[in-house]
């Protein structure tokens, strides 16, 4: 078989702010799905393209190495580049990058896949809050989705070991893709603007609330305690703890912040606690039924996050509707929306606090 260099297509952009590599790269997987190039096809040399439309020859190597990369070209010695494989223009490629695997965060992506539909390809990566591995999926990938969907959640800074919102590095990359294909869920970010698609939790507010609704239940406890687990890896938002404390300062509680459910905890009757953890809430309820105390009477107990399994072992909860965050996300992909909403959260009540 005789392999003949197909004519390319590019479009470049000068005025763009999206690099001139990425707008190759974009071009090439354009004319692939279109069906101007197909598996096999010679594309021109990294000469022609950078004679024919101006470009430095450092650009269109960077644009192929991506290419090659993802695996939809490869080089032979000698020869050239050439299509490896077919780039399916069918399906609808979303990207979905979470910062963790959790319960409730692989609810969100399996809600989020079944309301998409079967016709659309999903891909799931994980960063484990690591700012540079996500500005690296992001990267790596810029060119080969329809849209992405980002949970940002990042470890904390070395330095003074708080909690890092965002920082510029993943703030510049963020802004690199188009605002109709990036979608914000969980966690607001608004250096981003509110022009973009975002369904986020006000986690200050959201448990103040919550806890609101909760008050007459409350108010039978002396305590208010709250399992705030320190982890440097994967940390929560340090909000939770500040609208924790809020609502105990404005309604005169007793409280306490511990950074976990000890082993052999001093237990109290009239104690309420809230516990993020789900380890942590395996340990207190242990905890409390070996030491005879009722839970829901003698100790209150109030579970972050809805689960299955909270619901069958009648755990009381406040929670963000998961579901509803993920049907939100897949709604502004296919009615193409970009707004910005808070997700629903509630206080569940069944019967532990």
């Amino acid at each position: 078989m005789i392999l003949v260099e197909k004519s390319l297509l590019l479009k470049i952009d000068g005025k763009s702010r999206i690099p001139k590599y990425q707008q190759i790269v974009d071009s090439i997987i354009k004319n692939i799905e279109n069906g101007a190039l197909m598996v096999g096809d010679k594309l021109p040399s990294i000469n022609d393209i950078s004679e024919e439309y101006y470009l430095s020859r450092d650009t269109v190597v960077r644009a192929y190495n991506l290419l090659r990369e993802k695996k939809i070209i490869t080089s032979v010695v000698s020869k050239g580049f050439y299509v490896n494989k077919a780039v399916n223009s069918s399906n609808h490629k979303t990207l979905f990058i979470l910062n963790k695997l959790s319960n409730y965060k692989l609810e969100i992506f399996n809600t989020f896949v079944n309301s998409m539909g079967s016709d659309n390809q999903i891909d799931l990566r994980i960063y484990h809050c690591d700012s540079q591995l996500l500005v690296n999926i992001l990267e790596e990938n810029m060119g080969a989705y329809d849209h992405f969907v980002l949970m940002p959640h990042f470890k904390k800074d070395a330095e003074n070991h708080a909690h890092v919102h965002c920082n510029e590095q993943v703030l510049e990359c963020l802004k690199k893709i188009p605002k109709d294909k990036l979608v914000i869920m969980d966690n607001y970010l608004p250096e981003l603007g509110e022009d973009i698609a975002c369904i986020y939790q006000d986690f200050k507010q959201d448990i103040y609330q919550a806890m609101e609704e909760a008050l007459q239940k409350l108010k039978k406890y002396n305590k208010l305690i709250l399992a705030f687990p320190d982890n440097p890896i994967y940390p929560y938002p340090k909000e939770i703890k500040q609208g924790f404390l809020n609502f105990c300062n404005t309604h005169d509680f007793d409280a306490e912040v511990l950074d976990k459910i000890y082993p052999d905890m001093e237990l109290q009757e009239k104690d309420a606690y809230i516990i993020i953890d789900e380890n942590d809430l395996v340990s207190l309820v242990k905890q409390t039924r070996d030491r005879q105390f009722e839970i829901g009477k003698d100790i209150g107990v109030v579970s972050y996050n809805d689960t299955p399994l909270k619901e069958l072992f009648e755990i009381t909860v406040i929670s963000t509707d998961f579901e509803l965050m993920a049907e939100s996300a897949a709604y502004m992909i296919k009615k193409y929306k970009q707004e910005l909403v808070p997700n629903i959260f509630r206080f569940i009540d069944r019967g532990s606090l």
